[in-house]
């Protein structure tokens, strides 16, 4: 058995005292610390993080070690049967998959700071918390008052816990299944509203696949008192992060609940069915896997889908989100350079930020685009019999269940055994390409009776001048966005340049209404460019670029029609 023991000292310096007691069994023993979380695919060295990294015998006695690696560490284990490795976590950071200490709570994703070694990766695994008598313990390893048990490494390390005295908790059950829900945090949970929505879109979920693969799932909702939004996937369990506190049951009510769906589907896709390149996780490195379209895409599209086909969402609400991932698709022009698989692939090359403009896509939004179309073609060959439901819960049972895991080849066979066509169109030209998909998915759109709408963007800057810009401290704007070959483009705009005045007047919070006044006149833009003051002029275009798109029902569905999207709804 491996031991470890986190202890709260001083919670005003946020370092956490870590304590592994490890069995040996070599002269030499390699530790090592995880390089990267799983539900974030790019590195995180999370090695920077320690001090005082220290290794004693099982007499107390200390041991020779020395760095090998920014995050491994080679230490002489002769004549010992375990080492002790002690060392501080600094934990700053509040977000749903790090590590944070302070006076209030401690929260731990033991995956960024549980080091480990390769030779007991599959010992069972005792967590000892030594925390304040008044603090609860949400999480969903074992728990027997201060002590947590789990049956291996990678278990432990998908099993985050928060300690604290503000937790508040309720529970529900659905077909035998029990779900637990944890709110730390200033809210004031309206646990009969959350409870009868969360069993809604969890009992549909469960009717789809017909089997969870774990035995409890637990909910944990950090609310903060700023605006933030971030959910990461467990086996048994979601941490969410969601602020700011006043608005979890207002305005971001639907925040909560699209995110709470998206992480439970995640249960099932990538925790369980799970890329042959993540199986297992290797954390020493990167895991390279192109199929982010299904991992994140899939389940974007079907975290959302679930609330509909469960009631919590109307359509409007529905398409509302569906319309939302469209404008994403549509604003961004690396979808002309980049494949969504490359884009995969990527993620650890330039993690989750934008990156390089116009160089690649999300494989969220192009997943879930992607998905729609693939749900709507099996629809539309198998004559509404079978969908993107059924491909799900045969890779569940025929991979995750015999302990597989899935390539691009898999996935593509499956999508084309139940619905007895070819996708090798969708693969070559879409998946792995850049062909444009209006085509695909105005067309799936009207099989189910709805259809596509846009139109040119109101603000004057963005539909007739084809840049985005947001403003700054004081009266100017800070150009975000360009779109290629408009206007702004071909009058030598930057990224990130100071939009200073219009034709010789200062903008004053005021960028589209002075670009609408001189509509008809050349238009003379002083920018501020990295300490210098540049004038440029701006050519006028007959036509508009930013475009705001829309999906709605048609005014009269045809029977097929109807028919395909009772059974896309259900």
């Amino acid at each position: 058995m491996v031991r470890y023991t986190f202890s709260c000292e001083n919670p005003s310096q946020q370092y956490v005292q870590i304590q592994a007691i490890i069995p040996v069994e070599k002269e030499e023993t390699v530790i090592n610390l995880p390089c990267w979380r799983p539900g974030r695919y790019e590195l995180a060295n999370f090695a920077k993080n320690i001090k005082n990294f220290k290794v004693y015998n099982e007499e107390k006695k200390t041991v020779e070690f020395h760095k090998t690696s920014k995050d491994t560490w080679l230490v002489d284990s002769r004549n010992t049967d375990k080492i002790i490795v002690e060392y501080s976590y600094y934990a700053n950071e509040l977000n749903a998959g790090s590590t944070f200490f302070d006076h209030s709570q401690l929260y731990v994703n033991p995956v960024n700071c549980a080091v480990f070694t390769e030779e007991t990766k599959h010992f069972k695994i005792e967590v000892l918390l030594n925390i304040p008598s008044s603090w609860q313990i949400a999480s969903s390893m074992r728990k027997e008052g201060n002590v947590l048990t789990v049956e291996n490494f990678e278990e432990f390390v998908d099993s985050p816990f928060v300690c604290s005295s503000n937790l508040q908790y309720n529970q529900y059950e659905e077909r035998g299944i029990l779900f637990h829900v944890w709110f730390n945090g200033i809210v004031k949970p309206d646990w009969s509203r959350l409870i009868k929505d969360f069993k809604a879109f969890t009992q549909k979920q469960l009717e789809k696949f017909k089997n969870f693969p774990s035995d409890e799932f637990h909910f944990i909702i950090q609310i903060l008192p700023y605006k933030t939004y971030h959910g990461v996937e467990h086996q048994k369990s979601t941490v969410i992060t969601l602020g700011p506190s006043y608005d979890v049951f207002k305005g971001l009510y639907k925040e909560l609940l699209g995110v709470s769906s998206h992480e439970l589907y995640h249960a099932w896709n990538v925790k369980s069915i799970r890329p042959a390149e993540m199986l297992p996780y290797d954390f020493t490195k990167e895991n390279y896997s192109s199929l982010g379209y299904v991992y994140e895409g899939v389940t974007t599209y079907m975290g959302d889908l679930f609330l509909y086909k469960s009631g919590v969402f109307n359509l409007d609400q529905y398409l509302l989100e569906f319309k939302t991932q469209l404008q994403k698709h549509f604003d961004n022009p690396g979808r002309f350079n980049y494949s969504v698989a490359e884009s995969s692939f990527d993620t650890w090359l330039d993690g989750y930020v934008q990156g390089a403009p116009g160089r690649k896509v999300s494989i969220y939004t192009e997943g879930c685009l992607l998905a729609f179309v693939s749900d709507v073609m099996i629809l539309k060959a198998t004559k509404n019999q079978f969908s993107l439901d059924t491909v799900m819960k045969r890779l569940y049972f025929d991979f995750y269940k015999k302990d597989k895991g899935i390539t691009e080849e898999d996935y593509k066979s499956v999508l084309e055994n139940v619905s007895g066509i070819s996708f090798d169109e969708i693969f070559k030209d879409f998946i792995n390409g850049n062909r444009p998909f209006e085509s695909i998915i105005t067309e799936a759109l009207e099989y189910i009776g709805l259809e596509l709408h846009h139109s040119p963007v109101a603000h004057y800057s963005q539909g007739r001048l084809g840049f985005k810009a947001f403003p700054s401290l004081g009266s100017s704007y800070i150009v975000k966005q360009i779109y290629p070959g408009g206007p702004a483009d071909l009058g030598g705009v930057m990224l990130e340049d100071e939009v200073i005045s219009i034709n010789g007047i200062s903008l004053n919070r005021d960028l589209d209404q002075w670009l609408e006044y001189f509509d008809d006149d050349l238009k003379k833009l002083l920018v501020l460019r990295k300490g210098q003051v540049v004038e440029l002029l701006l050519p006028e275009v007959d036509r508009n670029f930013y475009m705001q798109y829309t999906v709605r029902p048609l005014d009269k569905m045809n029977t097929p029609q109807l028919k395909a999207f009772e059974a896309w709804s259900k």
